[in-house]
């Protein structure tokens, strides 16, 4: 079987311990859009999700593609032909794996202050090659809601009295070592694994990660809902999940200077403009790039990318085929596909996700 030029991401939403979802059943057409516990939208993903209780779900968070008319997971596609689907060099190094996670988030509380492991702490402690360390674009913020993250230590605490805190659920000391860091939309930056966080109430996001679901939360209630215990500490117990804490202190400029994205230029042909955001300046875990575009521009391809549409209509022609992305539409371009040709009906913006280079 052929791999075709293009494929529709089907929705993908994912159960989460934490509330949200309006906005993405709103994206969907939804005639009562409202929160809930799937407020994650797994756009492309060869990850399973971790759902403490929800073990019969085996395939959830594994994505579907479609194409022709013909849907499938995604497995079942790459596996026609490995190589064009990937590309030859990400097919050597990671398999029939993305290589990476890829999601829009809508929060509608604040969520749970939480850790992941960075990739060495996965290799020593976990049996595996990859951490958790992730990247955020944020696409808006609800009308009522400030739009925050908690992010690093302010000031950082005693290891002894924060487990302490931790082990009491004593939400006031644990928060006062935190300020609330202001993010608004168009802005990106990553979270590496080790950095202690939460994201605000109100965010929605794309959010790229390392392909895992590990996370240890040292917050047990938020919106109503008690982690069991199994889903704290992965298992584990506190001091394994303090292990994988930075304590460091982070001042919110410093933050800012080492974990906020300044876009690079990148060449395209034509009447756009396009963006480097996540790459080797700041992690090799997965990439992203940004395309502004009023007209018509050409961008070679080499290797697998999803485009996501976020603002204005853009027509995109690839191989035989052509079609319209409208905002928050989302199309897989295997590795096959030679250049992308793209038109927009005025001024429009695209997010371009890519898994981490392969060599």
């Amino acid at each position: 079987m052929d791999i075709p030029s293009f494929f529709m991401l089907e929705p993908n939403r994912v159960w989460r311990i934490y509330s949200g979802g309006a906005v993405l059943d709103a994206l969907a057409g939804a005639t009562d859009p409202r929160d809930g516990h799937f407020p994650e939208d797994w756009l492309l993903s060869t990850t399973r999700a971790v759902n403490i209780g929800r073990e019969e779900f085996r395939d959830e968070g594994l994505s579907q593609l479609t194409s022709g008319g013909r849907t499938a997971p995604i497995s079942v596609w790459s596996a026609a032909d490995p190589v064009a689907f990937w590309g030859e060099s990400h097919w050597r190094r990671f398999g029939d794996n993305a290589g990476f996670l890829l999601k829009y988030l809508d929060s509608a509380v604040r969520l749970h202050l939480q850790c992941h492991p960075t990739a060495e702490f996965s290799r020593r402690f976990l049996g595996s090659e990859s951490g958790k360390t992730e990247g955020y674009i944020i696409l808006g913020v609800r009308p009522e809601c400030e739009g925050y993250i908690y992010l690093g230590f302010q000031r950082p605490p005693d290891p002894g009295d924060f487990r302490r805190a931790v082990l009491e659920q004593n939400s006031a000391v644990l928060l006062s070592y935190f300020d609330r860091i202001p993010v608004r939309p168009g802005e990106v930056f990553y979270v590496p694994g080790g950095l202690p966080h939460a994201i605000g109430e109100g965010v929605f996001m794309i959010e790229m990660m390392e392909p895992t679901d590990f996370a240890v939360r040292v917050e047990f209630e938020r919106g109503g809902y008690v982690l069991p215990e199994a889903a704290r500490f992965m298992g584990r117990d506190v001091d394994f999940a303090l292990s994988m804490f930075d304590f460091s202190a982070y001042p919110a400029e410093e933050l800012k200077r080492r974990f906020f994205i300044v876009p690079r230029p990148l060449p395209i042909r034509g009447e756009a403009e396009r963006f480097s955001l996540f790459d080797e300046r700041y992690t090799r875990c997965f990439r992203a790039e940004e395309i502004r575009i009023d007209g018509e521009a050409e961008v070679g391809h080499d290797g697998l990318r999803v485009l996501i549409a976020v603002s204005g209509q853009v027509d995109l022609e690839v191989g035989n085929g052509k079609f319209t992305l409208k905002p928050f539409d989302r199309v897989l371009i295997p590795a096959r596909t030679e250049n992308l040709r793209l038109a927009s009906r005025g001024p429009a913006r695209l997010y371009v996700a890519r898994p981490p280079a392969a060599e």
